[in-house]
C-alpha cells in the first residue's frame, strides 16, 4: 500500500512544463496539452491525392506519409516535396489532420510527390535526435526504394520544407544533404523556429519570456552547446556557413504578428550577405501569427500563401 502511494506521489510530481506544448513527470509519464491527435492515410475524396504510410527505420519506427496526385501518368515524373512538420520538437506528426489537410492541398495544386516525415519526438527522444532522423528519411528518398518514389519521383527537382521547428531542422537536413552531395533543388522555411542569446529587432527582451524558451530548449536537447547553439541560432559566430547550402533556391516566409519574424528576416539577410549563389526570396503576411496557413486555409490570407508555396514548388 505504502509503495503504491509511492508511486501515485512521484508519478503526480512534475518535473517540467512548457505550455502550451507538455509536461513532464518524475515516472516518466509525458502529457501533451495538444498536437496528438491523427488520421489514417487515404484516398483524399476532395483531391484525389492518395496516401500511404512506408516505415523507413524499423529500429527507430520513423515513418514517412507519401502523397500522390490523381492522373500521374506512367512514366510520369513529379517534383518531390520532402516535408518536416512543425511543433517545437515535441508534438503533432506526420499524420496530424493539420498536416494531412495541408500536404493533400500542396500535393494536388503543384502537383507534386510529398514526402512528410514523422521523426521521434522530444522530451522522450532528446535532440539531435529530430534533426538525425529527418536525414536518415531523406537518404531513403534518395535511394528510390519506393515504387512511388522510383516511377514518379523527379529526383532533379527534389524540394526540402519545414514550417516553425521543422523549417529549423529543413535548414540543417539541407547543409547536411549538401555535404553528403544529395542534390537539393529548393528549401522552402515557413516561419522558421530559430532563436539566440540575444534579442533581435522586436522580440521581446523581458527575462520572464526569454528565461522559459532558454530553459525548453536545455531540457529537450541536454548536450547543446548553449542558446547560441548553431542549431538554434543558425546565424551565431561559429555557425556552418550559409554559403555551404547547395539549393538553387531558398524560400523564407515569415508572418507580421508571429514573435519569430525577425529570426526569418535575418536568416534572409545573412544567407544574401554569405557569398551563397543562389536565389532567396522573402515573404511577410500581413497581419496574420505562427503557421496561420495550417489553421486557417480556407482564409483568402491562408489560401495566397499555399498559393505562394505551390508557385515555388512549381519552379
Amino acid at each position: 500500500m505504502e509503495f503504491t502511494a509511492a508511486a501515485v506521489a512521484t508519478d503526480d510530481e512534475v518535473e517540467f512544463e512548457f505550455p502550451p506544448l507538455f509536461r513532464t513527470y518524475r515516472s516518466g509519464r509525458v502529457e501533451r496539452f495538444g498536437g496528438t491527435d491523427k488520421v489514417s492515410p487515404s484516398l483524399d475524396p476532395a483531391t484525389f491525392v492518395d496516401s500511404k504510410d512506408v516505415i523507413i527505420d524499423p529500429s527507430t519506427g520513423v515513418f514517412a506519409r507519401l502523397y500522390l496526385p490523381p492522373a500521374t501518368a506512367p512514366g510520369g515524373k513529379l517534383p518531390i516535396l520532402f516535408y518536416i512538420h512543425g511543433g517545437g520538437f515535441c508534438i503533432e506528426s506526420c499524420a496530424s489532420p493539420l498536416y494531412h489537410r495541408h500536404l493533400n492541398a500542396v500535393s494536388s495544386l503543384t502537383p507534386l510527390l510529398a514526402v512528410s516525415i514523422d521523426y521521434r519526438l522530444a522530451p522522450e527522444h532528446r535532440l539531435p535526435a529530430a534533426y538525425d532522423d529527418s536525414f536518415t528519411a531523406l537518404r531513403w528518398v534518395f535511394s528510390q526504394t519506393d515504387p512511388w518514389l522510383a516511377q514518379h519521383g523527379d529526383f532533379s527537382r527534389v524540394f526540402v520544407a519545414g514550417d516553425s521547428a521543422g523549417a529549423n531542422i529543413a535548414h540543417h537536413v539541407a547543409l547536411r544533404a549538401a555535404a553528403e552531395g544529395l542534390a537539393i533543388k529548393g528549401l522552402a522555411l515557413i516561419h522558421p523556429f530559430f532563436w539566440g542569446s540575444v534579442p533581435v529587432g522586436s522580440e521581446p527582451t523581458e527575462p520572464d519570456f526569454r528565461a522559459p524558451h532558454d530553459r525548453f530548449w536545455k531540457y529537450i536537447f541536454p548536450e547543446t552547446e548553449g542558446m547560441d547553439d548553431h542549431r538554434r541560432n543558425p546565424v551565431a559566430d561559429g555557425a556552418p556557413s550559409l554559403a555551404d547550402l547547395k539549393c538553387e533556391q531558398v524560400l523564407v516566409t515569415v508572418a507580421e504578428k508571429d514573435v519569430l519574424r525577425d529570426r526569418g528576416t535575418l536568416y534572409y539577410k545573412k544567407l544574401n550577405e554569405s557569398g551563397w549563389n543562389g536565389e532567396a526570396e522573402l515573404f511577410e503576411s500581413q497581419e496574420v501569427s505562427h503557421v496561420f496557413h495550417l489553421f486557417h486555409p480556407e482564409t483568402e490570407q491562408g489560401k495566397a500563401k499555399i498559393n505562394m508555396l505551390v508557385d515555388f514548388f512549381r519552379k
